[in-house]
């Protein structure tokens, strides 16, 4: 390999603005996708579809590009990362958007930052913790209280249930993620997860008698675009602008995507779906994601120790390099 082409690839500014804003809008909108989706498909059934379909476009381009066949232990942890990621984190999105607005939905959705510290904290017994993390954990749950406290009507007790587990269960599967046994390639990775999940979520629509109160002449063609949108475009289109990124662009510029989408969801739900844009909303929105971007400064100020810095360095060189704990990364931010 030459010094040329050892180093990490140029991208122009607008480039980069050009990939970012599709991240920002793409995912910012499935959300809405979603809840067009789920009008006439039922949720466990359109899920499914949609990662079978987009997990046989990942992995078969990866094995095409000359990712070497997984093994099965990697299978296995795919299998798990697939049934915390999307199983639960995706089903119980879908599930619960038949009873929360979409919007709200990426809201409660975005405080999994707050369980990533949780759960890391309780793992590795810290004791202390930066004070812009203490910060941020008091405002992101200062914000859900806000949003769902009781008696103000604004979120279905059930769907906020559901929607905090899925919530963690995304957390957890992304710390899973870091120690698992998984392929170097982000791509197979995110197929191989994406092929388990949705052959899990299948088996869950099935479980729950999805199939018997399905009926294909039913479907509109309004949730079928909105199904063909997430599969193209929601976990294909901006999943390969958002690795892309990570070659070219700051990691802190790109983990923005997680105060931006929530945002977006917010005012497309408005805009094309009539959902209610209160005052209330704006408020613990605000609260939350201030608190979210107060955890993701102090994780991006943190200083990384040299093994971290070149594993950092190889992921950017080259994606098909990449060590676990980013792959899962970007799993977990293509099973949105």
């Amino acid at each position: 390999m030459t010094e040329s082409t050892s180093r990490t690839p140029r991208a122009s500014r607008l480039q980069v603005a050009v990939a970012l804003g599709a991240v920002y809008l793409i995912w910012g909108s499935t959300y809405l996708a979603i809840r067009f989706s789920i009008e006439t498909i039922p949720p466990f059934l359109m899920a499914g579809c949609r990662y079978l379909t987009a997990g046989v476009v990942l992995y078969g381009w990866s094995r095409f590009r000359g990712a070497p066949r997984p093994t099965r232990i990697q299978w296995r942890s795919a299998l798990i990362l697939g049934a915390f990621l999307l199983l639960i984190g995706n089903g119980g999105v879908v599930w619960a958007e038949q009873r929360v607005h979409s919007g709200l939905a990426a809201l409660l959705i975005s405080t999994e930052p707050l369980w990533i510290v949780l759960l890391f904290w309780q793992q590795t017994g810290r004791k202390r913790l930066d004070w812009r993390v203490m910060t941020g954990l008091v405002l992101g749950f200062i914000g859900l209280v806000l949003l769902v406290r009781p008696g103000s009507g604004a979120v279905n007790p059930l769907g906020a249930v559901a929607l905090g587990l899925a919530s963690l269960s995304w957390a957890w599967g992304s710390l899973y993620g870091q120690r698992a046994p998984l392929p170097s390639s982000p791509l197979a990775t995110t197929g191989m997860q994406m092929l388990s999940g949705g052959a899990l979520l299948l088996l869950a629509s099935a479980l729950t008698g999805e199939p018997s109160r399905f009926a294909l002449a039913a479907v509109s063609a309004k949730s079928l675009l909105a199904l063909g949108y997430l599969i193209v475009f929601g976990a294909i289109v901006a999943f390969t602008a958002y690795v892309w990124l990570l070659r070219v662009a700051s990691p802190v510029l790109v983990s923005t995507y997680a105060y931006v989408n929530p945002v977006v969801a917010v005012l497309l739900g408005w805009l094309f779906a009539g959902e209610p844009l209160t005052g209330k909303t704006l408020g613990a929105a605000a609260v939350i994601l201030t608190g979210v971007a107060l955890i993701s400064s102090a994780q991006g100020r943190r200083s990384a120790p040299e093994g971290e810095r070149e594993q950092i360095e190889r992921v950017r060189t080259d994606p098909e390099l990449a060590e676990e704990p980013v792959a899962i990364e970007v799993e977990a931010c293509a099973a949105r």
